[in-house]
């Protein structure tokens, strides 16, 4: 599933390839993906310059010489190509924007089709409209912690709430609570602020290093639990079943379970279960 830093690459990709480039038609093989109806979208995206692009969490921006935003949800199995003739085009390109300067076609690709394009009056515009919260980049440690601390909820799918934060999911925040030593089942009223610094840096960490290797997972330090889950052993790979311990402690095994229906990765000795209050 394509998280934050997957989608900042595809940004990148995106800015690198079609900025500056006016938009010579738009091909829309599967409709099913369009949040906004066919022929607005392609009124409002002909003969428009892409002048920039931008993202928040997961929302990819494609910013038009009119002030306007195409905005990319990618969903689940979202990705993004490039092609200049049809017989290249890659497999499931629901939508390909024609590129008039370069003779590029700019593909939107999704196997299940749960992700979305929509014109937005603005990133802002379409922020507010989605009740999106800060990019977990951009957020402050002091603000992460006030947030948090409102909510008797559990640490893990407050986290997982785009309306505080945006960007983080599943591993991200699994990987993220083990960097910092913190349980999932911990309440948010019950962060520390020293422990809400804690958090606040492994997001930046998780995030920044994701990024950095273009969401390569084998390429991510051996520190990290991602390591544990069944997908990839790259860490430990000389043992079987290496990778399925703490990275930190060699004998303690990692232990998988279900934290508000999501599978959850803990190390029970770094991030030591809550004590249950008496009522």
């Amino acid at each position: 599933m394509p998280e934050l830093p997957e989608v900042e690459t595809y940004r990148r990709f995106i800015d690198e390839l079609a900025v500056g480039q006016t938009i010579a038609a738009v091909q829309v093989n599967d409709a099913h993906v369009l949040a906004t109806p066919e022929d607005q979208l392609r009124a409002g995206l002909v003969g428009r310059t892409i002048t920039g692009t931008s993202r928040l969490g997961k929302n990819c921006f494609l910013e038009l010489d009119n002030g306007q935003v195409l905005v990319l949800h990618f969903g689940m199995t979202g990705d993004v190509g490039a092609y200049r003739d049809e017989p290249d085009a890659p497999r499931f390109t629901r939508v390909a924007l024609h590129l008039d300067d370069s003779g590029l076609r700019l593909a939107f690709i999704d196997p299940r089709k749960f992700g979305r394009i929509r014109l937005a009056e603005s990133a802002a515009a379409h922020q507010k409209a989605k009740k999106i919260g800060p990019d977990a980049l951009d957020i402050t440690a002091a603000e992460l912690h006030q947030k948090l601390t409102r909510r008797k909820t559990l640490l893990k799918p407050l986290l997982l709430d785009q309306s505080i934060t945006a960007g983080l999911g599943n591993w991200i925040v699994d990987e993220v609570l083990f960097q910092a030593k913190i349980h999932p089942e911990r309440l948010g009223t019950s962060l520390t602020e020293k422990e809400g610094r804690a958090l606040h840096g492994a997001v930046q960490l998780v995030l920044t290093t994701a990024i950095n290797q273009e969401a390569n997972y084998r390429h991510f330090p051996a520190s990290f639990l991602i390591h544990a889950r069944e997908w990839d052993t790259s860490a430990t790979p000389t043992s079987d079943d290496a990778h399925t311990f703490c990275p930190r402690h060699p004998k303690v095994k990692i232990d998988k379970y279900y934290v508000g229906g999501r599978a959850t990765y803990t190390c029970p000795k770094c991030q030591p279960a809550p004590v249950l209050q008496p009522n």
